[in-house]
């Protein structure tokens, strides 16, 4: 008989696929051993709170959706926020970037993206 593995060996091999990692690229930069996170991912054994802190560190997540208490990566209490947003400045330097400035759109596109952007904050 096949057991079906936890919500957090679900969430833990979602989390690391939807990146695209293999579990041996993870490993690595999470400073553990492949062999741990097969066997997190496999529902083997259980990962200890420390690597369940790096997974929602890494991958900017709260722990209330590793553990399943929610289908939001962001929790009940984390209000996730896009770091792009934060940093007004990058931000608006890749908009530039984005626009050639010989076109008649460039500026009124330019101008939306800025007050979407500011909408966002």
């Amino acid at each position: 008989m096949k057991v079906k593995p936890t919500i957090v060996a679900e969430r833990m091999k979602l989390l690391r696929e939807g990146v695209k990692l293999s579990q041996g690229k993870l490993a690595s930069m999470l400073g553990m051993q492949q062999t741990a996170i097969f066997r997190y991912e496999v529902g083997q054994s259980f990962p200890p709170y420390q690597v369940l802190m790096k997974y929602a560190d890494f991958f900017d997540v709260s722990l209330d959706y590793i553990f399943g208490r929610t289908d939001s990566p962001q929790g009940k209490l984390y209000d996730c926020q896009a770091k792009v947003w934060k940093d007004n400045k990058q931000m608006r330097d890749f908009i530039e970037m984005c626009f050639d400035p010989k076109t008649e759109a460039n500026a009124k596109l330019k101008e939306m993206l800025m007050r979407l952007m500011e909408e966002q904050r």
